[in-house]
């Protein structure tokens, strides 16, 4: 049997990782890293995140989804309509987030500002997941959890899309991409990827959905007032914005 970590991390991103077609409205790809202690996260991350479904609609099978949720799309229409009742989603969505014992690494790449700095500029994916991935590694290895299993989920996006994505995961995991002034021993942890569409209701990836765009706002406009990364900021380990 392996030997399995006592975390669990689930990734997401905002944006889109193209260097073609940039979104000037929007230029920016955002990648976090949530990181949850698996005890913590059965007792006490699931229980809220049920807890809250339940309250709201009734039942738990509603995938939370920050983009749906923003333009009041899908089962979120109802806070289109109800004004009270959207001020309660909120106030108890903010609270699941703030309570929620979780760490968070992140990466923002401004892609706009990246493509003028560089003639050939790396995939903004593989420079977040790097980062991330290195930030992961020096918190397991504070947690001594030396030699044990980490699984790392990410939402499926197709075949294709999860076939590239895992390689270039397999390809940091091991020590075959050598990025940056710090060189970190990757194989120390067996770091094992894993794809799941948005209908599993994972807890975990749900709420890593709702951190990715918040933080990638508060990189491309500072100075808004940005409530959802106010309550994302205590639990934010470490942020790379790049370049």
């Amino acid at each position: 049997m392996p030997d399995f970590s006592d975390y669990i991390v689930y990734a997401d991103e905002s944006g889109d990782h193209g260097m073609v077609n940039i979104d000037p409205q929007y230029p920016m790809f955002a990648l976090t890293f949530c990181v949850m202690r698996k005890d913590a996260y059965t007792a006490e991350i699931v229980p809220a995140m049920q807890g809250f479904k339940f309250g709201i609609w009734g039942h738990d099978t509603v995938v939370l989804h920050e983009h749906e949720i923003r333009k009041s799309l899908g089962p979120f229409g109802l806070l289109r309509t109800d004004r009270a009742l959207r001020t309660r989603f909120m106030k108890e969505l903010n609270a699941l987030i703030e309570t929620a014992p979780m760490t968070i690494f992140a990466s923002v790449i401004h892609k706009e500002k990246h493509r003028e700095r560089y003639a050939n500029p790396w995939n903004p994916y593989e420079i977040a997941l790097h980062f991330c991935m290195e930030r992961l590694h020096m918190m397991l290895a504070e947690e001594d959890q030396h030699g044990k299993t980490v699984h790392v989920v990410f939402e499926s996006r197709g075949a294709k899309e999860d076939a590239e994505l895992e390689r270039e995961f397999r390809r940091i995991a091991g020590n075959d991409n050598h990025w940056g002034y710090w060189r970190h021993d990757f194989s120390r942890f067996d770091f094992q990827p894993v794809f799941i569409p948005k209908a599993a209701n994972a807890s975990g990836l749900q709420l890593a959905d709702l951190t990715a765009r918040p933080i990638a706002l508060s990189q491309l406009r500072p100075g808004q007032p940005n409530r959802a990364f106010d309550i994302i900021r205590p639990k934010l380990r470490d942020l790379k914005c790049f370049p």
